[in-house]
């Protein structure tokens, strides 16, 4: 899975390269958990940025992957990797910048939702299409970026939105043109490492000590209702609807 990780000058770059939409598999999950903690206990780093080289930030898992396995073992490596990748962006050490560009589905949304700071590209949609695939799953997060309303017709619906909307909620610290994304993200990231690292990393924990919700236990919560939905038989006609290409029928 190519995933990258490059420090300079305090600033950890960790990319996605995962053509063609970014959409990870189980391993490249637990890569990226691995990667992004490895990077945020370095001493030397002060902050780090995620982002995305091709098509798109993240378009979640591989549902491919997980079609084309016997038995449950992709479902529970999914859902497992979507839990240690979203964790370690939380409790990554020092603050996480991440820069989206295209679109941002599914299991994106748990990387930006837990995320400290967002930066995106103009046009940049983002959405939770979980219903359409018998899965829940990342309201939890979605919810740190919308008021709850907005977070359920979103679930409800499927659809994605545009970057204004998240803006206009004061979700996303700023919009910029596709090419100078990049540039943006590191400008914060740098105005972060000229404070104390020491210092730094105490305010991300005593952030995160006093957010209202659990994020980990509440989206371990939310997985809950996909072994649901996966027991009843739902779940695995909306994925391979989703594979072959056509509409879903459902017996429930």
């Amino acid at each position: 899975m190519p995933i990258t990780c490059t420090i300079t000058d305090g600033i950890a770059e960790v990319v996605m390269a995962n053509p063609p939409v970014n959409a990870l598999t189980v391993a490249g999950w637990f890569e990226l958990a691995d990667v992004i903690t490895a990077a945020g206990r370095d001493p030397e780093v002060g902050a780090l940025v995620l982002r995305a080289e091709g098509k798109g930030f993240n378009a979640g898992v591989d549902i491919k992957e997980m079609q084309n396995t016997e038995g449950f073992d992709a479902l529970l490596g999914a859902n497992r990797g979507c839990y240690a990748a979203f964790a370690a962006v939380y409790e990554c050490e020092v603050p996480v910048i991440v820069a989206v560009h295209d679109f941002c589905l599914g299991g994106g949304i748990g990387l930006v939702g837990n995320a400290d700071v967002i930066v995106a590209a103009e046009g940049t949609r983002f959405g939770l299409p979980e219903v359409n695939q018998g899965a829940l799953g990342a309201a939890t997060h979605l919810a740190r970026l919308v008021p709850q309303h907005k977070m359920r017709e979103m679930v409800y619906t499927a659809e994605p939105v545009d970057v204004s909307v998240l803006a206009a909620y004061g979700s996303v610290a700023r919009v910029v043109p596709l090419d100078e994304l990049r540039d943006a993200a590191f400008e914060i990231a740098a105005k972060i490492c000229t404070k104390s690292r020491f210092v730094i990393r105490r305010a991300k924990e005593s952030l995160n000590a006093i957010d209202p919700v659990d994020v980990k236990r509440s989206y371990r919560f939310e997985q809950g209702f996909t072994y649901e939905l996966n027991l009843a038989g739902v779940a695995d006609e909306a994925r391979d609807a989703f594979v072959e290409k056509r509409d879903a029928t459902f017996s429930k």
